[in-house]
């Protein structure tokens, strides 16, 4: 399956020695991969910076900048990039570190070809899938990172707050694209194990016949191309917590398992005689119905009752309207300062659709649209013109649904439901800023004349 079933998946090779380079460079171009290299850690942060990469692949030990380093970078500048450590036998116990800081994987020199390629596809295919939520860089907003304002949201922060003390398995269920492994990095963040190791595995990226190796790890010569004891995710997890994402998506003889290991805190490794006790705290976050799938027969009904101890539910975007200014805001300033630009504001106009249209690949969707939007606008303010045509179909589409039909243009459509979503959005925003009209209208992008009118006109000052 070449390339993972994509086109021309872009991988990074980092290593000081040429033929290693080589090597790889020819083995993985002959898989369909669009392939670069860079000899150490430096040069690799150029060749990151100048565009798109998939996955990295790097050797541990490297002059200039080693593969730690580069991970450590990675991690604060790319941490959407899957990271491969390879490691010698000598410094596995540096590679579990690093597992344990953030790389996605490491394997042990030498390896096989198929080892390589294998972990590769799991990265890309998980990168993918993680593609689908989104990740706030939780030292630039407040409340762990997640952005919102509403009574949804306000539930959602009570309930991380009362659970990350706890040892207590969680479930956070929602839509794809609406931040449930945010959620888990939260209760990480917020627990006594913040210190410890933060683990996560996607369930859907696993093969059926590697979940079990990828969860409890295996020993030297347990299968064909074992060469060296491996741990599984929850031996890294120890003391730490492990995200089990897309959980339901287990194999029924790993469900098995799995409740085994939340019941007695043990397992064995594949091909191992000796038990492993650990001590982890569990959270998993699933996007379909597992109620629905236990009465179906495809999910155990004592596993789901086992990992449903604490639910957290986070609601689409759609549910949630009143946050869609804030995280528009936010993703504005992220992308200018990533690309490099200045667009300040948008215009009522689009401001009105982004309330109105009900974002069906949620938060995930709003980010890269509004990235899109960025890099191509033609101002300083985003208007009706810079939005992709696409877009503007799936708005006028939704809005028909919505309405029944439209019995106007759209623009004029639009026109008759502005007031009551600029009501709204004033009303919203002065809540947010505590009634103080200044900051209220620059966030709105009004003068504050500008905002004192129309809050004349909507009966909003106080004594009305």
């Amino acid at each position: 399956m070449k390339g993972s079933g994509t086109l021309l998946n872009k991988i990074l090779i980092v290593d000081d020695e040429l033929n290693m380079r080589l090597v790889l460079q020819a083995l993985l171009k002959k898989e369909g991969y669009e392939v670069a290299a860079a000899s150490d850690g430096l040069e690799a942060l150029k060749m990151l910076k100048a565009g798109p990469i998939d996955v990295v692949v790097t050797d541990l030990k490297m002059p200039k900048l080693d593969g730690l380093g580069l991970l450590n970078r990675m991690i604060r500048d790319y941490p959407a990039t899957p990271v491969i450590m390879i490691t010698a036998h000598g410094t596995v116990a540096t590679a579990v570190d690093a597992l344990k800081k953030g790389a996605f994987d490491y394997i042990t020199k030498p390896f096989e070809q198929d080892d390589l390629k294998n972990v590769i596809q799991k990265a890309i295919k998980t990168r993918r899938l993680n593609e689908d939520e989104t990740l706030l860089n939780p030292d630039d907003i407040d409340r762990y990172g997640i952005i919102g304002d509403s009574p949804r949201m306000a539930e959602i922060f009570e309930a991380v707050k009362r659970v990350s003390p706890t040892v207590t398995t969680v479930l956070i269920t929602g839509e794809t694209g609406t931040g449930k492994e945010l959620i888990a990095h939260a209760i990480h963040r917020n627990s006594a194990r913040k210190n410890n190791p933060f683990i996560k595995i996607n369930c859907a990226a696993i093969p059926e016949n590697l979940m079990e190796s990828e969860l409890f790890g295996y020993e030297k010569g347990a299968f064909t191309g074992a060469v060296s004891k491996k741990q599984g995710r929850f031996e890294l997890a120890h003391k730490g917590t492990l995200f089990l994402d897309e959980v339901g998506e287990l194999p029924k003889d790993m469900q098995v398992k799995l409740l085994r290991v939340i019941q007695e805190q043990e397992f064995d490794r594949v091909g191992g005689l000796q038990t492993v006790r650990v001590d982890v705290r569990l959270v998993t976050a699933t996007n379909r119905n597992l109620l629905q799938d236990v009465r179906d027969g495809h999910f155990r009904e004592d596993l789901f009752y086992r990992l449903n101890v604490i639910p957290i539910h986070l609601p689409p975007l759609r549910e949630r309207r009143e946050d869609i200014p804030a995280l528009t805001v936010y993703f504005m300033e992220k992308f200018n300062k990533k690309l490099d630009r200045a667009v300040k504001l948008i215009d009522e106009q689009v401001r009105t659709l982004f309330l109105q249209y009900d974002w069906p690949g949620n938060i995930r969707e709003l980010e890269n649209l509004v990235e899109r939007i960025i890099l191509m606008a033609r101002g300083e303010t985003i208007t009706f013109a810079d939005l992709p045509s696409e877009l503007k179909t799936a708005m006028e589409s939704g809005l028909s649904a919505s309405s029944g039909a439209l019995q106007k243009p759209f623009k004029d459509f639009v026109k008759t439901h502005m007031e009551d979503i600029e009501k709204q959005m004033i009303v919203s925003t002065l809540a947010e800023c505590s009634h103080n009209v200044t900051r209220a209208a620059q966030q709105l992008g009004l003068s504050r004349k500008g905002l004192q009118l129309k809050m004349m006109k909507y009966r909003l000052r106080k004594s009305e």
